[in-house]
């Protein structure tokens, strides 16, 4: 069981937030999805095993054709064991979404789709420079199910200067009103050299307080729960069988490869990332030079990941596999480390698992701070 990821590097304009590699000029485009065939051939032989998700992310996947996305699975199914259980998910911006694109990618065999809506209202999506309008937003996820998608997830950020509680409110009841099985939420994080950090830096727009994410994300919890929505992840809740298998593939450690600009892989004990510039990787790819970098994960970056990744999900830290997998000094340091968290009420432990309580969703990445272990 193994995961595939496909970068598209392209969008139509970019969103004040974003700090993803990506560019607005489709001119290497067809060159790029060429030498992306390629790399896809080129790896075939580093997982040993079948695939059970694909996903494409951006970028904007929706902007290729049909002809582009038909040659990318051509080389997937020639290359890898893929089968009619395998998750597909496809992104794309609710402007692109037509009856044409949904038919498109139902027969390629996508069956998952995740919209980027990100906010159900105008002033917001104007702030984020979003292409599309609260109108599109919601006819998006309306088409999508008329035409028979069914595993459907969306994006909303919360968090941003324009949400007040009753507009973050009225996006989650949409969620329930449209029938959305799965929302991916996000607080909004001010990234170096985006235009939302230009915003904030010459005071054109003002950050709401911690207190006012906060209270929002309390929203956030309380509003799915009660929509029947669970939280497998701080940032990610589904109803039941609607569950991102191949988000969970990650935060549960299997092998992934990731093909494009800026890609990331998995596999071998070792991580491989694609550089992130387009001319340069079609270069490496068609010169058959190094476009890579990659790190071999050594016993203490795999301990730390493990805490990092798992802490965040219901799936919790496994004690076992912390003691038959790291060395006596980590596990030591585990112990002393975990000791007064399990006296709190931020951590529990079931079945020799430990996981967040509702209280500790809120310093998970403290919890996690204090458990990683530093030379």
């Amino acid at each position: 069981m193994a995961g595939i990821y496909i970068h598209i590097p392209f969008c139509k304009q970019k969103c004040s937030y974003c700090d993803f590699h990506f560019s607005t000029s489709l001119k290497y485009k067809t060159s790029l999805i060429e030498c992306l065939v390629k790399e896809i051939a080129s790896k075939k032989n580093l997982l040993k095993t079948s695939i059970s998700s694909i996903y494409f992310g951006g970028g904007t996947p929706s902007l290729l054709s049909y002809e582009e996305l038909s040659l990318i699975f051509e080389a997937l199914h020639k290359n890898y064991n893929l089968n009619s259980n395998t998750e597909i998910t496809f992104e794309c911006n609710p402007d692109d979404i037509t009856a044409s694109l949904l038919n498109m990618l139902k027969d390629l065999g996508i069956n998952r789709l995740s919209i980027g809506i990100q906010s159900f209202f105008e002033d917001d999506l104007q702030l984020f420079n979003r292409a599309h309008n609260s109108s599109q937003a919601k006819q998006s996820v309306l088409l999508s199910q008329d035409v028979g998608f069914e595993n459907i997830t969306v994006d909303l950020i919360y968090g941003s200067p324009l949400l007040t509680q009753k507009k973050w409110e009225a996006n989650l009841n949409l969620i329930d009103k449209l029938n959305i099985p799965h929302l991916s939420a996000y607080t909004l994080t001010v990234e170096p050299k985006t235009a939302l950090h230009h915003q904030v830096e010459t005071n054109k727009i003002k950050l709401p307080t911690d207190e006012q994410a906060i209270s929002q994300f309390k929203t956030l919890i309380e509003t799915t729960e009660n929509l029947g929505l669970t939280q497998y992840e701080i940032s990610n809740f589904g109803k039941e069988g609607f569950y991102s298998f191949h988000n969970s593939n990650y935060w549960k450690g299997i092998e992934y490869l990731g093909f494009g600009p800026s890609a990331h892989s998995f596999y071998e004990n070792k991580r491989v990332w694609n550089i992130s510039n387009n001319i340069k990787y079609i270069n490496g790819i068609n010169e058959n030079s190094v476009y890579w970098e990659e790190e071999i994960i050594d016993e203490i970056t795999a301990y730390n990941e493990y805490i990092l990744t798992r802490l965040r999900t219901i799936w919790g830290i496994e004690i076992d596999y912390i003691s038959e997998n790291f060395n006596p000094t980590i596990l030591n340091h585990f112990n002393k480390e975990l000791a007064p968290y399990l006296k709190s009420s931020y951590l529990q432990v079931s079945n020799n698992k430990i996981t967040l309580t509702k209280e500790g969703i809120f310093i998970a990445d403290k919890i996690s701070s204090d458990l990683f272990f530093v030379k």
